[in-house]
């Protein structure tokens, strides 16, 4: 039961990732708040494994603060790659990209 509270408190920290972050234009609404999810259910299975327990502090906080930093990295890293790749293919489909013979 408390993967579920885990993953759906870092969906709505996910969430609040997506609002704060710039450039949310260049991804949909619901990939920031997923991987974030994602992210914390892999974490916590991953800690549990280990052999933490699931009433300690710090399984808790550990999760949740890699749940944030792994959205706000994509958050940050995604739209700057978006655009590079936006640019390029641009340039290939209008034939202004080099071309290598």
């Amino acid at each position: 039961m408390e993967l579920l509270f885990v993953v759906v408190i870092a969906a709505g920290l996910g969430l609040g990732v997506r609002m704060v972050v710039p450039g949310r234009s260049a991804y949909g609404a619901n990939l920031i708040p997923a991987i974030a999810a994602a992210t914390a259910a892999v974490v916590w299975v991953a800690l549990l494994w280990l052999g933490w327990t699931f009433d300690g502090t710090w399984i808790w906080v550990l999760t949740i603060v890699a749940a944030v930093l792994t959205s706000t990295a994509v958050a940050v890293i995604l739209p700057k790659r978006r655009a590079e790749s936006d640019a390029r293919m641009l340039a290939e489909l209008s034939g202004t990209a080099k071309r290598t013979a």
